[in-house]
């Protein structure tokens, strides 16, 4: 995408510099804002803004209707006007505008989709999959346990370090999104696992250059995300699992088994790193169709008459 027109673009960068370094917003999450915005202010541009001083309700109101004739999801809409919306309100509040154009428009609605998740079976299964007793088998499954055990993210995983690692009190300091730290409980068969995997397999790996990263490869270098991606997505396979399983999965799955055991919602958004409970209440409702679903094929009321 071609960078954002004349007009348009200074308001952006300093937005963009703004929530970076002020409100540690995580880079990638900056990049998406600045997609959006960048995509916009050229549908703005083109029908007749000169600048974000000059757009209008009118303006925004037919780049909603360009969204959604482009098909555009209704969760991508409502992203996309997020991202305009925030910018509207930093210029309000650093008096380069008097208004808000988008106090008026309403978000596209959409209806959530509920998460996937593995049953425990399943989760057995996948933990179970490296069962060699050479480095890399203990390295992934010492990987599988610990990412099923604690519910990170994908990313935060492959920037653990040894130094975030507390196996004697267990526990494991994360560092998610927006550099926010939290600190999240490991399960005993995770802390066993990794305590082999530091003392039996991760010394096999180790090279001169080797730095502090947790999980390394046979180069002694961090494993990246997409290499985790495709380890769970192999393990997955060898272990006979239908579902299409991606890292996320057993994120899903750890905050879903989680409150399935009766764990407080309150401490699952702490564990996951969600900045409202609205987005961990999204579980709730997971449990409560799993619920439903057990109900509807095992209650004798529910069974068809033979």
């Amino acid at each position: 995408m071609p960078p954002a027109p004349a007009g348009f673009a200074g308001e952006i960068d300093a937005y963009l510099s703004y929530v970076e370094l002020e409100k540690g917003l995580a880079k990638n999450t900056a990049l998406s804002y600045e997609n959006d915005l960048t995509q916009a202010a050229h549908f703005l541009k083109k029908h007749g803004a000169s600048g974000w001083a000059k757009v209008t309700v009118r303006h925004l109101t037919a780049w909603l209707h360009w969204l959604s004739d482009r098909e555009f999801s209704a969760s991508t809409q409502a992203r996309k006007l997020t991202a305009v919306r925030m910018l509207c309100r930093h210029l309000v509040r650093e008096r380069v505008r008097d208004d808000d154009p988008t106090e008026l428009l309403a978000a596209p609605k959409f209806r959530r989709k509920l998460p996937q998740t593995l049953t425990g079976a399943d989760v057995g299964r996948l933990l179970a999959a490296p069962s060699g007793g050479d480095a890399y088998s203990v390295r992934d499954r010492a990987m599988l346990e610990l990412f099923y055990s604690s519910g990170l993210r994908v990313s935060e995983l492959a920037r653990l370090t040894l130094q975030q690692i507390d196996l004697e009190h267990g526990f494991v300091r994360v560092f998610g999104k927006g550099s926010k730290e939290r600190v999240v409980p490991l399960g005993s068969k995770a802390r066993d696992a990794v305590a082999v995997y530091l003392t039996s397999a991760r010394p096999r790996l180790v090279k001169p250059r080797t730095g502090s990263e947790l999980f390394i490869s046979e180069r002694g270098r961090a494993l990246s995300r997409k290499t985790l991606w495709s380890m769970v997505k192999k393990y997955a396979a060898r272990a006979g699992l239908s579902a299409a399983v991606k890292p996320h999965l057993l994120r899903h799955s750890f905050a879903t088994h989680l409150l399935g055991g009766g764990a407080d919602l309150r401490a699952i958004q702490e564990m996951l790193g969600h900045a409202s409970i609205g987005t961990t209440q999204i579980y709730t409702a997971v449990e409560s169709s799993r619920l439903l679903d057990q109900h509807a094929k095992h209650h004798p009321r529910n069974k068809s008459a033979k």
